[in-house]
């Protein structure tokens, strides 16, 4: 398979275009058309089959761009480029000297070509950065030069950019540049392709061309550190711009996974907006799995009326078989959230959790306390979800923890409404100040209904002690489980919406 597709279709998954492996295929028969010679033309064929919608294909032209950018073929020098480089400051001069992605080194300078001089000497005046450099060069003046015996420093002087950009490439691939995460990697890939290219052998060469009694020999030494320079440029560039193409998603998606796994009471409030993206992917990825038909077939069981009606039109012979199916009913869920404290912030991912599966989840009741228990429903009904949230934080977040008054109040409002279909769901770290805890509340709700799942932000080593309930709570309670990350909370979702599909 052609690598630079491949690694095209790479670049734009970490961007987020989805790309089936047809899709893949369509680009690899796409490609075998039109070839790689017309940028444009190949640009635009291959938006017809990978980009679908259009936050993709926005993603898909800035992706495009900037992967395909050092791919300059043409092998043919700017000399309009070049003159107005030749004319720009000293700072400019190392990067005015080549052209192109590859970092050709712009041409090798010919005796007698005009301004040969004048750069020599603009270039001795200027202050020594170069860490390869331990006095100023010797002005040699135009003229031969012997021939370079390293591989890096003949195709450093071949001027060939085609060449040098596909050694880049290789070197590249050899180093696994493509796995660059954070920005301060990009020094330490830069060094490792320079290395992989052949560093090490140019500047041994340097170094005996600069002590070597001929003119032409030291003159060639001092090209090739030009030339040497102007490539770590070169290979910088191309460093960030797999930074550019890799690393701003990798990174993103390595912060993801950390945020999915890291106790949310330490998550700093910055993060919050990342974590809600993280809530509402896991949220499409749940209902994309579990947005199926929730019926049970029994097979066994004919439908005659149905098989007969259905197979009329073959003068009752009997093609098609019709079985009695039974719907499952949709169950109801009953949400209820501690929201005190540092419990807040599980609460509130909790809830967005629940409410992003709208297409999927049951109805879902919510009721939220500290003390006094209130039904927060109608908050998300009237309200964006994460304005909702934010309200129910701010208005029922005050106060002492009372459990047991919290149980009191969902059996006087709404115990009567819970059946075989219900299932409770019941976030909260079971601290109760030491007051009532009203288990035998927790037991009818635990007797009327389907399931009573009970989340505990608390590792489970701090259950049971001090304060807590949860050894009273957790004997009414079908379900216990330790619940303090995202990760958590996904697994409790997705085992949810599979008890709800059977």
């Amino acid at each position: 398979m052609d690598r630079t597709l491949t690694n095209f279709i790479r670049s734009l998954r970490m961007a987020e275009v989805r790309i089936s492996t047809a899709e893949t295929l369509d680009a690899m028969n796409t490609v075998e058309l039109v070839g790689y010679r017309d940028r444009e033309f190949l640009k635009h064929s291959l938006s017809l089959v990978l980009p679908k919608t259009a936050d993709e294909k926005e993603a898909y032209d800035a992706c495009f761009d900037q992967f395909f950018a050092h791919h300059d073929v043409s092998g043919e020098r700017n000399e309009n480029a070049e003159s107005e480089h030749e004319g720009e400051g000293e700072e400019d001069e190392n990067s005015g000297e080549g052209e192109g992605e590859g970092g050709g080194s712009g041409g090798q300078r010919q005796p007698g070509e005009p301004n040969a001089g004048k750069k020599k000497k603009k270039s001795k005046a200027k202050p020594n950065n170069n860490l390869y450099e331990e006095e100023p060069e010797e002005d040699l003046g135009q003229g031969e030069m012997t021939d370079a015996q390293s591989a890096l420093g003949q195709l450093l002087m071949s001027n060939s950019r085609v060449e040098l950009s596909m050694e880049m490439a290789r070197a590249g691939e050899e180093v696994n540049v493509r796995d660059i995460q954070i920005f301060t990697q990009k020094g330490l890939y830069s060094r490792r392709v320079m290395d992989e290219m052949g560093l090490a052998d140019l500047n041994q060469e340097i170094s005996n061309l600069k002590d070597m009694p001929s003119i032409p020999a030291r003159r060639l030494g001092q090209e090739l550190k030009r030339r040497r320079d102007f490539l770590r440029e070169q290979v910088r560039d191309y460093v960030e711009r797999q930074f550019l193409l890799n690393a701003d998603v990798s990174g993103k998606k390595l912060r993801e996974e950390l945020l999915r796994k890291v106790k949310l009471s330490n998550v700093e409030h910055r993060n919050f907006r990342l974590i809600q993206e993280i809530v509402y992917k896991m949220a499409e990825r749940l209902s994309a799995l579990h947005s199926r038909r929730k019926k049970i077939f029994k097979r066994g069981a004919l439908n005659v009326p149905r098989t007969l009606r259905h197979n009329m039109s073959y003068d009752g012979a009997i093609f098609d078989l019709h079985w009695k199916s039974v719907k499952v009913d949709r169950p109801k869920v009953f949400a209820i959230c501690d929201v005190s404290g540092s419990v807040a912030a599980y609460a509130r991912f909790m809830l967005m959790f629940l409410y992003s599966l709208d297409e999927v989840m049951p109805k879902v009741r919510s009721f939220a306390f500290s003390s006094d228990l209130a039904e927060v429903t109608d908050l998300f009904e009237r309200n964006h979800i994460e304005d909702a949230i934010a309200k129910v934080v701010r208005d029922y977040s005050g106060g002492s923890t009372d459990y047991g008054q919290a149980l009191i109040d969902f059996k006087k409002h709404c115990l009567d409404d819970v059946d075989n279909r219900t299932t409770i769901i019941i976030l909260g770290d079971a601290r109760n100040n030491y007051g009532d805890a009203q288990a035998d509340i927790l037991k009818e709700m635990y007797d009327r209904s389907k399931r009573v799942i009970w989340l505990n932000p608390e590792s489970r080593l701090s259950w049971n002690t001090g304060d807590s309930e949860m050894r009273k709570y957790q004997a009414y309670s079908h379900q216990v489980e330790e619940c303090n990350s995202l990760m958590h909370l996904e697994r409790v979702v997705g085992n949810l919406l599979k008890q709800a599909a059977h």
